[in-house]
């Protein structure tokens, strides 16, 4: 850092106080100092020296929050590299350190998935272990296998005021309705009412969810641009009535399992509801408690 050096004199010095300029020259030279790269974000705000006030937060949170927000703002894609740990500690002027924590919270939040020798990717629905996430029903067998999907409709309409408010949708703004059936082993197992903000997901047909090839979080992802990132479960039992009883080819009145998920995208917005009744004769409902 460079300072404005002062002329020597052998003039005797004054005893009065040094003028604002001179003390205004004594003073680091900001011009002085190296640009910023351009499209590189200021570092992030400093952490309040109080851990019990509301504004405290850790360096490495802030550092994700940072990360977060590139995410969320397409900067890299899903399926892509972020920059190495040195790059983005150079970026925020922060230890790597600091961006090892950060990363490493997004990668247990499913956000960003590590490759030996390879790097660090933005995680995709489209991966294996990330696409049943959400799915958590396993067959006895302990088989792992996909499951055959067949769409029933695709519709938008009129939601009704439950619906709307768990989607967070204003006004006359509507929803699109999918219905599907998921199979195993050519036996229904799960019977989805799917609920999406129609504004996200313009042009979503059956057809269109028919064609794809692979899970439907992944079109979400790529054609809408809509990432599910978490999501919240409300699980009860309940007794199929005979519509729900003739597409899952059970007897009227059995027990089923009630999974309604509610997804949220970035910045905690919902942007799904969906409704499963699950078959269990065969299949049970697995969870990983840490």
């Amino acid at each position: 850092m460079s300072y404005t050096r002062q002329a020597k004199s052998d003039a005797p010095a004054k005893v009065d106080a040094p003028c604002p300029a001179v003390l205004q020259s004594r003073r680091p030279s900001v011009a002085a100092q190296p640009p910023l790269a351009p499209n590189i974000p200021p570092p992030p705000p400093a952490m309040s020296s109080d851990p019990s006030g509301p504004a405290f937060s850790p360096l490495y949170q802030q550092i994700k929050l940072l990360i977060t927000r590139s995410l969320q703002e397409g900067e890299w894609k899903p399926g892509e590299a972020i920059p190495a740990e040195t790059d983005l500690a150079a970026r925020y002027r922060v230890s790597q350190g600091t961006v090892r924590k950060a990363i490493d919270e997004l990668a247990t939040e499913n956000l960003v998935v590590r490759r030996q020798g390879k790097g660090t990717f933005v995680a995709t629905h489209a991966e294996e272990q990330i696409q049943y996430r959400f799915l958590r029903l396993a067959p006895d067998d302990a088989k792992p296998r996909g499951m055959e999907r067949h769409f029933i409709d695709c519709k938008r309409i009129r939601p009704p005021a439950p619906i709307a408010r768990a989607l967070d949708l204003k006004g006359a703004e509507g929803a699109i309705l999918v219905r599907r059936t998921l199979a195993q082993d050519d036996r229904p197992v799960v019977l989805d009412e799917i609920w999406l903000p129609a504004g996200l997901f313009k042009g979503l047909t059956a057809e269109r969810l028919t064609d794809y090839i692979g899970p439907m979080y992944g079109l979400f992802e790529t054609e809408f641009g809509v990432r599910m990132i978490r999501a919240e479960e409300k699980i009860r039992a309940v007794a199929a009535d005979a519509p729900t009883a003739g597409m899952l080819e059970v007897p009227a009145g059995t027990p089923l399992l009630s999974v309604e998920r509610l997804s949220f995208t970035y910045g905690d917005k919902p942007v799904e509801l969906r409704r499963g009744l699950y078959r269990t004769d065969k299949h049970y409902y697995r969870n990983a408690l840490n």
